[in-house]
């Protein structure tokens, strides 16, 4: 296995991350386009169910009497599945067809939106809990379905992808609040969100009864990266680029309402701040690509993000929505960024999927430590400032180990013999 960081890694890309490498079928241009619509629609509903609480939460608490601890590991919670549920995904969909695991993530997302809703705080964590369960499952199987079926459109799929991702996250932030206002409860505002997600359903259906279980275990050795300090690098800035990015959707929009802020603007910002995610994440990866190093990239984009959220708890309230709008920009280089590390740290596709697990699970694990950690020191004093201690920690810590996964090198993965697997 070549390990010569002087490789071109150009040419390395989002494809080189897919789990489900078999063929697909031949497909009539309008059966592509009605599945490509699909793979965006299902992509759209990924993200609404973190922002959609957020811009609630003052609402949520209040009715519910919860403290800010327990908010806390309420907007922890979903994140938290995200890297407990992400390895069972590639099993299930090699047993049961990644059409079918589909649409049960549809269906997780659209039964806990709707059980958040219910008027008992332990609903509410369960049904955050199971909709975290299916974004964390369509987090790992879109990008192969995208892979399997549009071979040769991979990069306008994945530039599609990201964009409904970052859509749906920005509509969640922009319109539950006026949705909560026309139907007189957060509830109604919560609740709205479950009907993207069976409607989607419903549209999936007939192509995930139609196929089949198209992945075949084969004999393949196994690989192990859990010794390779470069991939803890990786997985260590990936989970706190994602700690940064969770705090942002769980907690930018309290704090903008503890500056003064009433929740539609809160929302409106929140939501400006992601869509500008889009343009950076569309245009970061081909950029740092060009270069055998990431460092200054990653460190860069971390001090970006990083120090524009600290900037929201201390800067004049004329400047809060310039600020939302470069926050958003750190943040959505910084998470394409460390996409893009997991592809050019990677000699092989199958080591990039062991590598893109790998950080995932290590990575939302960490992830779920920084919306928990706002929500405790907002309990244990009262106000968002003692926070900004944490977004400097984390800021300053993402740019130390993404100078480290920025290094023009591979990692260097360890065979521990054949076993049976996926198709990866």
């Amino acid at each position: 296995m070549t390990t010569n960081p002087s490789n071109d890694l150009r040419h390395a890309g989002p494809d080189s991350l897919a789990m489900l490498d078999e063929a697909a079928p031949a497909t009539p241009v309008l059966g592509r386009l009605f599945l490509g619509i699909c793979l965006i629609l299902i992509a759209f509903n990924l993200r609404p169910l973190f922002p959609s609480l957020s811009v609630l939460l003052p609402e949520v608490t209040q009715a519910l009497g919860m403290s800010g601890a327990v908010a806390g590991y309420l907007t922890t919670l979903p994140v938290l599945c995200l890297g407990l549920f992400a390895p069972f995904a590639p099993a299930l969909a090699d047993r049961h067809g990644a059409e079918r695991v589909l649409l049960l993530v549809l269906l997780l997302i659209g039964a806990g939106t709707l059980l958040r809703t219910w008027d008992a705080t332990a609903l509410l964590f369960i049904g955050s809990a199971m909709a975290g369960a299916g974004i964390a499952m369509g987090n790992v199987l879109l990008p192969s379905v995208v892979k399997r079926d549009f071979p040769d459109k991979v990069a306008l799929m994945t530039g599609l992808f990201t964009m409904a991702l970052c859509g749906g996250a920005a509509a969640a932030a922009a319109f539950t609040v006026p949705l909560a206002q026309l139907g007189g409860s957060w509830r109604f505002g919560l609740a709205a969100w479950a009907v993207p997600a069976f409607a989607i359903a419903l549209l999936w259906l007939p192509r995930s009864l139609r196929s089949g279980t198209r992945g075949r275990a084969r004999r393949q050795p196994g690989l192990r990266l859990w010794h390779d300090g470069l991939a803890w690098q990786v997985s260590c800035f990936m989970g706190l680029q994602s700690a940064l990015a969770y705090c942002v959707m769980g907690w930018m929009a309290p704090i903008l309402r503890w500056r003064g802020l009433d929740g539609a603007t809160a929302g409106f910002y929140v939501s400006a701040s992601v869509m500008v995610q889009v343009a950076t994440c569309l245009l970061v990866p081909p950029l740092a690509a060009r270069f055998r190093s990431q460092s200054l990239f990653n460190a860069g984009l971390a001090l970006l993000a990083g120090a524009t959220l600290l900037a929201l708890l201390v800067a004049p309230a004329r400047l809060l929505f310039p600020l939302a709008l470069l926050q958003g920009i750190g943040q959505g280089g910084l998470f394409a960024i460390a996409m893009t590390v997991i592809i050019l740290r990677s000699p092989d596709s199958r080591t990039a999927a062991r590598l893109s697990g790998m950080s995932q699970a290590i990575g939302y694990l960490l992830a779920a430590l920084g919306p928990m950690l706002v929500g405790m020191l907002h309990s244990a004093t009262g106000s968002y400032a003692a926070t900004g201690w944490l977004f400097a920690g984390i800021g300053l810590a993402a740019m130390a180990s993404g100078w480290g996964a920025g290094r023009p090198l591979f990692v260097k993965p360890r065979s521990v013999g054949a076993r049976e697997e996926g198709a990866a």
